[in-house]
């Protein structure tokens, strides 16, 4: 699994290698959490034994879940992959764990999946040590989110303030695709807050490449449904960063070729491309999220 890991991330620095002196620029982007395996030694392992320096590279992570299905996919009924815990015990005792694995090349520091329920939006002590975090590390500190009611979550976080009136959160992390335009509005809010927009889930789980019109327009345009699907994200106002999701180089070198499909869509003919496709492929987002949860856990 490490192997397959260090393909793929071998293939992203080459990637980006490439487009060095380019005006794409790019940086190696890991995305990490806690509760995602064991991302953190596998990025971190990688980055050491790569001789890869902390500024050559992008690394973000997040905390409040625990892993605990230990590499089983098919669990009991009712028994978790893994537990939410939101709590400031929690983030003192996971940022101490992905300090070990990665703590040299953190950039971003992320809570896990923010919900009303979970208590991160009113917790005014985790709220503080987040604070400190940042100002202790040099941490960006951000949060991702997930479900129908992602916009109403995004737009209370920006109004979370630290004691010296600055803004807590400086990004979000938030599913949006062809298929779940919800948050855009609220991404867009956020973008104007100076807010760092990252996507995950840009092809909804893999629906997206199976929807009829992302089909469509990716065999006229002579893409792949993929680079298509994610190109339409990247050329959304609120300027976002796009994580990929490949899990093989073969996949990785595809989704990259969204970045010149997304400065075609810049276009007037573009435009008018990226209009038929989000227009064509939007859905109801309380049915995006009731389809996903319907999903096979993998």
């Amino acid at each position: 699994m490490q192997k397959r890991a260090d393909d793929v991330m071998d293939a992203l620095v080459a990637e980006c290698s490439k487009r060095k002196d380019s005006n794409e620029g790019l940086i190696p982007w890991f995305d990490c959490a806690r509760s995602y395996g064991l991302s953190e030694k596998f990025v971190g392992d990688y980055l050491r034994k790569s001789s890869i320096k902390a500024d050559e590279v992008y690394v973000s992570s997040k905390w409040g879940y625990t892993y605990v299905a230990e590499w089983k996919v098919e669990l009991g009924e009712g028994d978790p992959h893994e537990v939410k815990d939101h709590s400031v015990d929690n983030f003192l005792k996971q940022i101490k764990e992905t300090e070990k694995e990665i703590g040299d090349y953190v950039n971003l520091y992320q809570v896990h999946s923010a919900t009303f329920d979970s208590g991160i939006l009113t917790d005014e002590k985790a709220h503080e040590a987040l604070a400190r975090c940042r100002q202790e590390r040099g941490w960006s500190i951000g949060l991702s989110v997930s479900g129908a009611v992602q916009d109403d979550i995004i737009r209370k976080a920006m109004t979370i303030k630290t004691s010296d009136g600055s803004q807590l959160f400086n990004s979000v992390q938030c599913t949006f695709n062809v298929l779940e335009q919800k948050p855009g509005p609220a991404l867009l809010e956020a973008h104007k807050a100076g807010m760092d927009i990252i996507i995950k889930e840009g092809m909804g789980n893999g629906r997206a490449l199976q929807h009829e019109v992302i089909q469509r327009v990716a065999k006229r345009m002579g893409c792949s449904p993929d680079a298509l699907a994610l190109a339409c994200i990247l050329a959304q106002p609120f300027r976002p960063r796009v994580l990929s999701g490949a899990v093989t180089p073969e996949q990785l070198t595809s989704n990259m070729e969204a970045l010149g499909i997304a400065n075609h869509l810049a276009t007037e003919e573009g435009k008018n491309i990226l209009k038929e496709v989000m227009e064509g492929c939007a859905m109801d987002s309380d049915q995006y999220w009731k389809d996903r949860s319907a999903l096979a856990w993998n």
